[in-house]
């Protein structure tokens, strides 16, 4: 594993996703999936979002529609809350999700405009919930 890369990618994933949930997943890994942290943390952090290439709303945007179409809705709930941290307007998200709905299909929309909707409304509640602290 490339240490410098997966500090990297470590300190990016923790920004966009919150560091709770991030170091949450790390301490839960076990000897059988600890792998596939690292291979995230790595290549997908630290190779991928760490680079100049796009800015995190760019990034946002594209993860949202590729991962609506893919259905993932566990990882369109976490990167719906990473887009709100990275600056995107709930209207940016609304259309990224459209697009989903119009080039991946109406039941892939659907269902990513319904964890979307939830996503950011937990969202709001965590961000409630911390200015209280």
């Amino acid at each position: 594993m490339n240490n410098e890369l997966y500090e990297k990618g470590l300190k990016v994933r923790r920004e966009v996703l919150g560091a709770e949930y991030v170091d949450k997943s790390i301490a839960n890994a076990t000897d059988f999936n600890r792998i596939v942290q690292d291979i995230s943390t790595t290549s997908c952090w630290g190779l991928c979002w760490a680079n100049d290439d796009l800015t995190r709303r760019e990034r946002s945007l594209v993860n949202l529609a590729m991962i609506g179409v893919l259905n993932r809705q566990h990882e369109l709930a976490l990167h719906v809350k990473g887009a709100l941290r990275n600056g995107l307007k709930e209207s940016e998200i609304r259309g990224a999700l459209t697009h989903v709905a119009i080039y991946g299909g109406i039941p892939a929309g659907i269902d990513s405009f319904r964890i979307a909707s939830q996503a950011i409304k937990e969202y709001h509640e965590e961000e409630a919930a911390q200015d209280k602290k």
